[in-house]
């Protein structure tokens, strides 16, 4: 098994690394920085040698003529002893060498590279004397009437990258030196320093402590999301970017960026917050719990966790509804098993006349009630779901009455079925808010309105104060008190309801008024 190097051991090979990279790179610049030098340097010196040498009378006299070019290795040779060239060579403007420093080679024509001498400018490069690189500097002989008669050519061997390294090198061990005490004391420093930011763990225990953690983060059935102070995310799981419609690059964002609603991103980054508070995310009912990040005495964020109760909502929302036409089934036979009382009694006393006036009256009333209602309302669910809670209501001592005005047809299925939510728990909401006032009572009104079913209840109660206006239908806002885990669910079903359809709910003091158009099939919940 290989031994595993610790965090403080990869610095240090890495800092070690970036050092030896660093140095490599000093090399370079030193001996790109040697070689410019040289060209600079020397290039002017052969260049003040060549000058001297075409401006020599005894070089001009031996290009001249033919007869005197005999003069012309000895006056070269005696200039380059005195002046630091390696070589100075005579040529005619034919190219051919009439100096040099070795004879063999005079009489051989030399290569200028890239030289534009001929054309009567001076020039400093690099061309080769033989087998050797040379910097050299080329300056026309020019005569008396002007005309370019030869080329004086002083040069010196090119050093090679030793030559240049070893010039280079004292100024390379001081680089040297200080860079490897800086980065052996860096990477020690800043070794210990990551190992205290991330308690003594090591990378691989950081990796696997980060893969568990992602795993379990989308691994959960709930959303969860962390914002920071800025209210930028720092977190999220697929649950929560499900529900909050976050594209996949949401982390680093801010919410405002990612185009939260503006109620939902309130809620979000409350500082006050409650517990299982209960919000609509598109046509989802979410309950949110969301817990504070602190670090020390300052707070630095803060984690949500969303679950959601859609589906557990309206399984609710159901029962409560088959609770409350038991509740009223439970209120008629109470009353139906008073007036059998009342009739057995009445038979007793052989009062028969005074016993079918009794039955004719609570008939009569029973009858009315219900013909009240059909003659209205011709949907049998709404106009059942509208019997059944005025029983309810008459239990409590409240009165439940249906608009003059209310008139509606039979209804979808689907239609249908959403009237009777939005109307139930609209309904229950006013029965809860009359309860113990004086002279309660709720009004129902159903119409029929461009497309739209519009259903209108207003009760005696104080109604909603203005400023809480926006909260009922988002923020789970009850009058049933705390007692209920889902306070304030029926109201955000009503509103999810009425969305779904495209349609809206909204609230004036103590009328609640729902809008739901007509042929829009009912979308199921994602």
């Amino acid at each position: 098994m290989r031994p595993r190097i610790t965090l403080a051991g990869q610095f240090l090979a890495l800092q070690l690394a970036i050092v030896v990279a660093v140095l490599l790179a000093v090399v370079g610049v030193s001996v790109a920085q040697a070689d410019a030098r040289f060209r600079q340097v020397e290039g002017q010196a052969m260049l003040a040698v060549a000058e001297s040498a075409a401006s020599m009378d005894a070089v001009r006299a031996g290009l001249a003529a033919p007869e005197q070019q005999g003069i012309l290795q000895p006056t070269a040779e005696s200039l380059r002893s005195l002046s630091e060239a390696e070589h100075l060579i005579i040529t005619g403007t034919d190219r051919r060498m009439l100096s040099s420093t070795d004879p063999r080679e005079i009489g051989r024509e030399m290569d200028f590279g890239e030289s534009s001498v001929l054309s009567g400018s001076t020039w400093i490069g690099v061309v080769r004397i033989g087998e050797e690189r040379v910097l050299a500097a080329h300056v026309p002989v020019i005569d008396d009437e002007g005309v370019i008669i030869g080329v004086a050519v002083a040069g010196r061997s090119y050093p090679g990258p030793v030559e240049q390294l070893a010039t280079a090198a004292p100024t390379l061990l001081v680089y040297v030196g200080i860079a490897s005490v800086l980065g052996v004391a860096g990477s020690l420093l800043l070794a210990r320093r990551i190992k205290w930011q991330t308690l003594g763990l090591e990378p691989g225990e950081i990796t696997r402590l980060a893969e568990d953690r992602t795993a379990m983060l989308h691994g959960i059935k709930e959303g969860v999301l962390g914002l920071d102070r800025a209210n930028r995310v720092t977190l999220v799981n697929d649950k929560a970017a499900e529900l909050l419609d976050l594209p996949g690059d949401a982390v680093g964002r801010t919410l405002d960026e990612l185009g939260v609603d503006t109620e939902i991103r309130r809620v979000l980054t409350d500082e006050e917050q409650e517990p299982d508070r209960v919000v609509l995310m598109g046509e989802r009912l979410v309950t949110l719990n969301s817990m504070p990040l602190n670090r020390g005495n300052r707070r630095v964020g803060s984690v949500t966790t969303m679950r959601d109760r859609t589906d557990l909502a309206q399984l609710q929302q159901e029962l409560d509804f088959t609770r409350t036409t038991t509740e009223a089934l439970r209120a008629q036979a109470h009353e139906f098993s008073n007036q059998i009382h009342v009739i057995t009694g009445l038979l007793e006393l052989e009062e028969h006349d005074e016993a079918a006036r009794y039955v004719s009256t609570i008939g009569g009333a029973r009858t009315q009630l219900s013909d009240d209602v059909t003659s209205r309302v011709a949907d049998s669910s709404v106009a059942a779901l509208l019997i059944a809670k005025a029983s309810l209501a008459a239990e409590q001592d409240v009165t439940l009455r249906v608009s003059a005005g209310t008139g509606l047809d039979a209804q979808d299925p689907d239609l249908s079925a959403d009237l009777v939510t939005v109307v139930g728990n609209l309904v229950d909401n006013a029965l809860d808010a009359v309860r113990g006032g004086p002279d309660p009572w709720v009004e129902v009104d159903l119409a029929e309105d461009n497309d739209a079913v519009r259903v209108r209840v207003s009760d005696s109660g104080r109604g909603v104060p203005p400023e809480l206006a926006w909260k009922v239908f988002l923020r789970g806002f009850s009058t049933k008190g705390a007692e209920s885990v889902y306070r304030g669910v029926g109201l955000a079903l009503v509103r999810l309801v009425c969305s779904r359809r495209g349609g809206s709910v909204e609230v004036d003091g103590a009328e609640f008024t729902a809008l739901l158009p007509t042929g829009v099939p009912r979308r199921p919940p994602p």
